[in-house]
């Protein structure tokens, strides 16, 4: 058995590097992962714990494919996303592998080898992490247009239909007014009496 060990750490808040650990595949970083599942979720003291199945798609020989490596090779690794105790707005990631090669020849150089293997891998993962970090900034910006565009026409809309409103408001009190001034100059006609040069002699 051999235990292999890092730490990395992200200089992006906890909740957009866990944000991308969720949707870190596919990458164009690890063509070789094809798909992941959820096995087993629960959350304990607060925790949230996922059991997760990644499935990849490597080059073995046909004469490989349908043959199992389970009962000799197995490869526990855990990866621990925290808030950097020194400097909140960073996240530390632990990363372990437990390998254990069993049943086959020359069992430490195969642990040596695929140690090796996961330590590349880590470095590739860890730049597919930045990918989606990118990607997922990219959409959280155009999110942000989107929400300033639809709310500048929100703007504009409220404005025009205020001016429309303000405009026809206008036009219905002028309208009043005028039809109230020649109300009042008809009433003042028929209630005032006619002067004394126009009043017939007798």
């Amino acid at each position: 058995m051999k235990i292999w060990t890092s730490e990395h750490i992200f200089n992006h808040p906890w909740e957009t590097v866990t944000q991308a650990a969720w949707r870190k595949y596919p990458n164009p970083m690890n063509p070789a992962v094809i798909g992941t599942d959820v096995i087993d979720r629960k959350v304990v003291n607060g925790v949230l714990h996922t059991h997760r199945l990644v499935s990849s798609k490597w080059g073995f020989p046909k004469w490989a494919q349908a043959l199992t490596f389970c009962n000799y090779i197995a490869v526990d690794e855990t990866l621990r996303y925290m808030p950097d105790p020194r400097d909140a707005g960073k996240t530390l990631l632990t990363q372990e592998a437990v390998v254990t090669v069993q049943g086959v020849p020359l069992t430490h150089y195969m642990e040596d080898l695929l140690t090796s293997k996961i330590s590349f891998n880590a470095g590739k993962g860890r730049q597919a992490m930045e990918w989606v970090i990118g990607k997922i900034e990219l959409e959280v910006k155009d999110l942000a247009n989107t929400a300033v565009k639809s709310t500048d026409e929100l703007l504009f809309q409220t404005r025009r239909q205020l001016d429309d409103l303000t405009s026809k408001t206008r036009k219905s009190m002028d309208d009043l007014q005028h039809a109230a001034k020649k109300s009042f100059d008809e009433i003042h006609n028929l209630t005032t009496p006619p002067s004394s040069q126009s009043m017939p002699k007798l």
